[in-house]
């Protein structure tokens, strides 16, 4: 799935060129991508301005002229692309839904597996959503006070914890094993169990590797693309994520996997040992 890094690059890209458009028509082709009717959902966003976009988690978000929100969501395999008027890339394939833009362009969503959603929501419905979400990692209201407190409050894996869009947004497997490790701990190790020593190491590891992603424009492992098409750049830069049996790049240990919570968890265990 998409994390903040892909979403975030996704945001910076059509900021050049959505705001000021207005949404003239939309082709609705999967209907099951939308929590209510296409007629609905082309009613409330035709003839609407596009006045900014955003991003809030894993969520990609375009502020209207009427007050209202559309939110998209990319799920696993979800792509947000814009195509200028006569361009000649190839269409995309497993079209999803096709917003025709004024003056020109038209913005794509895409879904193989269509585990994403676009979801529009009023002012003061967004507001109550917005709520539910967990602080922005990068953003300044998340002091290591703040972050070391919260994870006090917690019995869960630091792993499944840090997964928890309500603890914070935007982080998933990728960058969740990656600041793991630069912070040398255990994915199994209970949230409340790090010291605040700890605590600021993995806020610091964080924050760090997500910065680093935003500057490749994000991981391209299978699915991810950039709105314009494009691979993202960190792969290559993964020091724990997708390379069990390799050596650690710290320690030459063997990365190991394992599987908890259905999903997959990388790391050294000479690096990031479970018992201190």
């Amino acid at each position: 799935m998409p994390e903040l890094p892909e979403v975030e690059t996704i945001v910076r890209q059509l900021a050049g060129h959505l705001p000021g458009r207005r949404v003239q028509d939309i082709e609705v082709c999967r209907a099951d991508l939308l929590r209510e009717s296409a007629e609905d959902f082309s009613r409330g966003l035709q003839n609407r301005d596009i006045v900014a976009i955003t991003r809030r988690g894993k969520n990609i978000l375009l502020s209207l002229s009427d007050q209202s929100l559309l939110l998209v969501n990319l799920g696993m395999t979800g792509r947000l692309l814009f195509r200028a008027d006569g361009s000649t890339d190839p269409p995309p394939t497993h079209l999803g839904i096709r917003f025709q833009l004024c003056p020109g362009g038209s913005l794509l969503y895409t879904d193989i597996r269509r585990f994403g959603h676009l979801l529009r929501y009023s002012k003061a419905a967004w507001g109550k959503e917005n709520r539910r979400l967990g602080p922005e990692p990068l953003g300044r209201w998340l002091t290591h006070h703040r972050f070391h407190t919260s994870l006090q409050t917690s019995r869960a894996p630091i792993r499944s914890w840090l997964l928890d869009q309500k603890r914070v947004a935007g982080i998933g497997n990728i960058y969740a094993a990656e600041a793991l490790f630069r912070a040398g701990v255990h994915p199994f190790r209970k949230a409340r169990g790090l010291n605040r020593e700890e605590s600021k190491a993995l806020l610091k590891g964080i924050r760090k590797v997500l910065r680093e992603a935003i500057w490749a424009q994000g991981t391209t492992l299978r699915d991810y693309r950039t709105a314009s098409g494009g691979r993202g750049g960190f792969g290559p830069s993964l020091q724990v994520y997708g390379r069990a049996g390799e050596e650690c790049p710290t320690c030459k240990a063997a990365i190991e996997r394992i599987v908890f919570a259905n999903r997959s968890a990388f790391f050294c265990p000479h690096c990031q040992p479970e018992v201190l």
